[in-house]
């Protein structure tokens, strides 16, 4: 039994924890920079708290608001703007793209240079030498689990979704607050939350999976399974807290295990169309359990991989797993790739640029047959 835990941050978790935000955030000094989403959170009852309670305190800040999944020119123009401002500690507040920019803010603010210089696969992909100001995630949605993880993902519409990566980017805090899903719509709870339970189960089955990582993975899918579906009805401070969980150990998990064919597919489709993260995997997840299944009993029946489908098919109290989340699929009402315009002739270069690092952790190599039945079964 040999593995390896990464770096995480301090995890302050519970209903109301946004309110320990000030003295956490003190601890680095009283200059601060809030990176937040466009609306949804500065227009909050918490955001308004929030901000008065800073300022009662004697906080100065500058302001980033993120329209959309940020991309790196987005980046560099927000570190170019802010370079030699007195900046002790970034706030990342919001969904992912809020935390994601955040954390690829806070990585580059002392060093000045071009987040492009540390892009995977784009760019010279410099090693990333530090030092990072310290980072605060604060997330408002349960999905990404982005509060937990070493990397920032950006964007550039149609052409690629890359991670500027490292563990010096990871968040001193994480301030997860079960209260902060309450403002969520319905469909970015479904979306979200789907996305938390992907990063779940391919965690659990990727090649990379140990027990530590299984322990925790287990934990998150029981928490899924009990508020996913509740949650995207009346809303309980229950089902919240349970949402919030799953997310924050998925990206916990997925941090140290990577993930699998939902993930590899995700990052092209969400590059060359405008799909939604969670969506795009969401709507994969059924399909990709189904070919991952009939590939694994075909070639390879001994894997522990399909011990752990048939432990999560348990679980859920399911006949079939594949055909338990497509009915969670509908139920969620997640849209089919064709509503994005997606059409088979799209195929081939959404496959050839899914062979990244989260197919690598896929619990069986896919053909380009096989990967392309996933996309087929949900165009």
């Amino acid at each position: 039994m040999q593995f390896t835990i990464a770096r995480l941050p301090r995890i302050e978790f519970g209903a109301g924890t946004i309110r320990r935000l000030p003295d956490i955030a003190s601890g680095y000094g009283k200059r601060l920079l809030l990176v937040t989403g466009q609306r949804s959170f500065v227009e909050s009852p918490a955001g308004e708290w929030l901000f008065a309670e800073l300022k009662a305190q004697g906080f100065t800040w500058e302001q980033v608001k993120v329209g959309g999944e940020p991309t790196p020119q987005f980046v560099d123009a927000s570190v170019a703007q802010l370079r030699g401002t007195p900046i002790d500690a970034v706030l990342g507040i919001g969904g992912g793209s809020a935390l994601d920019a955040a954390k690829a803010v806070a990585g580059l603010l002392k060093r000045g240079n071009s987040v492009l210089d540390h892009l995977e696969g784009v760019g010279p992909e410099l090693p990333y030498r530090g030092p990072a100001t310290p980072f605060i995630a604060v997330p408002t949605t349960a999905g990404t689990g982005s509060e937990a993880t070493k990397n920032a993902v950006l964007s550039v519409p149609g052409q690629y979704k890359k991670s500027f990566r490292d563990d010096a980017l990871v968040a001193e805090w994480a301030v997860v607050d079960p209260d902060l899903l309450a403002t969520c719509p319905p469909e970015l709870i479904a979306a979200d939350g789907m996305d938390a339970l992907t990063q779940l189960l391919e965690s659990f089955v990727s090649t990379r999976a140990n027990p530590m990582t299984d322990a925790l993975a287990r934990s998150g899918l029981a928490a899924a399974s009990e508020a996913l579906l509740p949650l995207n009805g009346k809303q309980s401070p229950e089902a919240r807290a349970k949402m919030a969980y799953a997310s924050l150990v998925s990206g916990i998990c997925l941090a140290q295990t990577g993930l699998g064919a939902v993930h590899g597919l995700a990052a092209p489709l969400g590059a060359f169309f405008p799909i939604p993260h969670g969506v795009a995997c969401g709507t994969l997840l059924a399909a990709a359990t189904r070919v991952n299944l009939a590939a694994l009993r075909r070639r390879d029946p001994q894997s522990e991989a399909l011990a752990k489908y048939d432990e999560v098919r348990r679980l859920f109290g399911a006949t079939d797993l594949a055909a338990m989340l497509a009915g969670w699929t509908e139920r969620l009402a997640l849209p089919r790739l064709s509503a994005w315009r997606t059409t088979t002739t799209d195929f081939p270069r959404i496959i050839a640029d899914a062979r990244g690092s989260s197919m690598k952790t896929n619990p069986i190599d896919l053909s380009d047959g096989e990967i392309a039945q996933i996309l087929e079964e949900r165009l």
